[in-house]
């Protein structure tokens, strides 16, 4: 069974619409997941793997 995503902001599970997963911008290893809400109120992220942090 796979692990669910979450998003990197709030740790909300990612199902449904509106979610976005991308690589980390600066490392491009870790996938970043954001849920719509965090996205829209540019909540920042940290990448678990390098330590970015982005809106």
């Amino acid at each position: 069974m796979a692990a669910d995503k979450i998003c990197s902001s709030c740790g909300k599970r990612l199902i449904g619409h509106g979610n976005t997963f991308f690589k980390c911008p600066k490392c491009g290893d870790y996938e970043i997941g954001r849920c719509d809400q965090c996205r829209d109120q540019s909540v920042p992220y940290e990448c678990k793997k390098c330590g970015f942090i982005g809106p």
